[in-house]
């Protein structure tokens, strides 16, 4: 592989003209909508590597204007891209500069990916982050995939920086009772502090979308000390169970939901000191544990 001429952030080129350069054009089906604000990269890049030698994964590097301003904050980088056509772009522009993965982001194995970090060396700051930080900007079909294997695989995985539909971002960073509130909200809150970092508008994006964009920023606890749970699959059933049909009381959606057997049911709910007649929308991420450890093991 070539290496290119280091390329300062700043002055890495415009989507615009980059698309123009390869003879490209943004791919809708793929949700491509790429962010070219210098203010927002840079913020996103801080971020996500608040130390030089920080590892990073970029899911969806695209063009590659995230992974410059990483780049240029020191960070150790690996690209995750599937499009042929923005790896090419990345091989252009970046060189080996950066180490780009052509794989599906949904489907990634981030154990192999710090198995990967490993074998390049140590990290160049001391003290720099041991386990990932995952930054991407998101398209709106993949955010689920993407969030759901992430939150599988946390044993390596310190921090997320997404930008994300805002109504997405709203969900996930919602509180217990408000209309937001729901199971992907739960379950990212149980391992991480949520916040919305910033507000993008559409006009950042090339072409724009039709919707507002927002920064969610998601640093996840130390293993082990996430809210403590007895099981934790039965634990994300038990969550979408109370969550799917919002109108009924929680211990008919759990009921219906066939989680665990009624009698079960009844015990932990009474162990946990949560009413059944409350909306499953109404609980906290520490009730929703607490009810989960009342079940056992």
């Amino acid at each position: 592989m070539t290496s290119a001429p280091p390329v300062p952030a700043a002055r890495y080129p415009s989507p615009r003209a980059l698309l123009e350069k390869y003879g490209l054009r943004a791919k809708k089906s793929w949700g491509q909508n790429f962010l070219g604000d210098e203010g927002i990269l840079d913020d996103i890049a801080r971020l996500a590597a608040p130390r030089a030698g920080d590892r990073v994964v970029e899911l969806g590097a695209g063009l590659g204007h995230l992974t410059a301003r990483l780049l240029a904050r020191g960070a150790d980088v690996i690209a995750v891209e599937r499009d042929r056509d923005m790896a090419r772009v990345l091989r252009g522009e970046l060189g080996d500069r950066v180490r780009l993965v052509e794989a599906d982001a949904a489907r990634l194995d981030y154990g192999e990916v710090a198995r990967m970090f490993e074998a390049a060396g140590p990290t160049s700051s001391p003290g720099a982050a041991r386990r990932l930080a995952v930054v991407g900007n998101l398209p709106y079909h993949l955010t689920s995939p993407i969030l759901f294997s992430l939150l599988d695989q946390l044993d390596h995985v310190s921090r997320a920086v997404f930008l994300l539909q805002r109504e997405v971002a709203e969900r996930l960073a919602a509180s217990p009772g408000s209309r937001d509130w729901g199971l992907a909200s739960v379950l990212l809150q149980r391992e991480a502090d949520v916040s919305i970092e910033r507000i993008v508008p559409p006009g950042a994006f090339l072409p724009p979308p039709n919707v507002e964009s927002a920064v969610l920023c998601a640093l996840f606890r130390p293993p082990g000390d996430a809210l403590r749970v007895a099981d934790p699959v039965r634990f994300r059933r038990l969550v979408k169970a109370g969550f799917a049909q919002r109108r009924k009381t929680l211990g008919n959606a759990l009921r219906a939901g066939r989680v665990v057997p009624d009698e079960a049911l009844a015990r932990a709910l009474e162990t946990a000191g949560v009413d059944p007649s409350r909306r499953g929308e109404t609980l906290t991420v520490a009730e929703w544990a607490a009810l989960d450890r009342a079940l056992g093991t």
